[in-house]
């Protein structure tokens, strides 16, 4: 992968994981769990796959706000049965949020989300018309 594809992935991996919509950030905004989430590239943009297994599409939100696509929800465990007894509970439960920020080339108006058999799939098509890039501005 060319530097500048690299630079630019990795950007978009990593996140503000507190950051909240309407531009708000709590340093006290703790997730329960995080669930597992690929992103991959191709021609027409990039496509993030996060594992949500159990879950059922109303519980998942998806915002993109300020350059930042939020993934969130809460999984809920199950009923405790009286009659069933547990060895052993590693799946995790409770509420989850996962911040990432959009590549320069994603067009932030036209991405899209999909949920279906527990994979939450969001396309982020990409676009020729490039972010407005930073300049300095002189102080007088």
């Amino acid at each position: 992968m060319e530097e500048a594809t690299q630079n630019r992935f990795n950007r978009f991996v990593g996140g503000f994981p507190n950051r909240i919509g309407s531009g708000e950030t709590h340093s006290l905004t703790v997730a329960d769990w995080s669930p597992e989430v690929d992103i991959s590239e191709d021609d027409r943009g990039y496509l993030l796959k996060a594992d949500l297994p159990e879950m059922k599409k109303d519980d998942v939100r998806v915002t993109v706000e300020d350059g930042i696509l939020c993934v969130f929800g809460e999984r809920k465990g199950e009923k405790e049965d009286q009659k069933r007894k547990f060895h052993r509970v590693e799946r995790s439960f409770g509420n989850f949020r996962r911040s990432f920020t959009l590549p320069e080339d994603a067009d932030s108006t036209k991405v899209t989300a999909e949920f279906r058999d527990g994979v939450l799939k969001i396309q982020l098509p990409t676009t020729t018309k490039a972010r407005s890039k930073a300049l300095e501005v002189k102080v007088a």
